[in-house]
């Protein structure tokens, strides 16, 4: 799953996760295990009110590799 980011267009963080989700872009919602609750739960909500798909990651490390960014992620979309 997470080499398809490494691929494919995506957008990395919360904002543009939203954006992205809002606009009916957002084909999957990648989320990390360890990232604050309060920072992936809107994220969430806003996946299960448009029927987009969430893949857990266990770390935001592992996320953020898998993004290209040389940080963590808490979120990030792979968009249609």
């Amino acid at each position: 799953m997470l080499s398809e980011l490494k691929a494919g267009h995506k957008v990395v963080g919360v904002k543009q996760t939203r954006r992205a989700l809002g606009d009916g872009k957002a084909a999957r919602v990648f989320v990390a295990e360890d990232a604050d609750p309060r920072v992936v739960e809107p994220v969430e909500a806003m996946c299960a009110e448009r029927g987009v798909p969430v893949v857990r990651v266990a770390r935001m490390k592992e996320l953020g590799a898998a993004c290209g960014i040389a940080v963590g992620s808490a979120v990030a979309a792979l968009l249609n």
